[in-house]
């Protein structure tokens, strides 16, 4: 193993401190935590085998951390079928979720999702499976 030679300035540790408020992804939380622990001064091979990381992604990501701030700790964008569910039709969902579903003509009291994919259509335009609108 070659030894990391990095050196961070200062405001490193308050940096990720700060991010590690702010994160609301489990795993962007765990990758900043370990990249905190190396930053601190603990050796990769030992944060790497108290957090259950492998050495070369810790190393991948204290590099990033050191080139680009936090931002390297976060997820790329990767290839593949974008989603169907945006953010904003993620919303809407919540929206009418909390509503009562005999104001939209459904004939149940509780919401099913056939019914919520219906409403969801026909407010939207956007199709949507009974699957998919559980997964959300």
């Amino acid at each position: 193993m070659r030894t990391l030679k990095l050196h961070f300035p200062d405001e490193a540790l308050p940096t990720l401190d700060t991010f590690l408020k702010q994160t609301k992804e489990a795993w962007v939380f765990r990758r900043a935590q370990a990249v905190r622990d190396v930053v601190k001064g603990h050796r990769l091979q030992n944060v790497s085998d108290a957090l259950q990381f492998t050495y070369s992604a810790l190393r991948k990501w204290v590099d990033r951390f050191a080139n680009q701030g936090t931002q390297g700790l976060v997820g790329r964008p990767r290839s593949g079928r974008p989603p169907q569910v945006t953010g904003a039709l993620a919303h809407h969902l919540d929206r009418l979720v909390d509503q009562d579903p005999l104001q939209h003509g459904s004939s149940h009291s509780p919401w099913s999702c056939q019914a919520l994919a219906t409403v969801l259509a026909r407010q939207t335009g956007v199709q949507l499976s009974r699957e998919s609108i559980r997964d959300v």
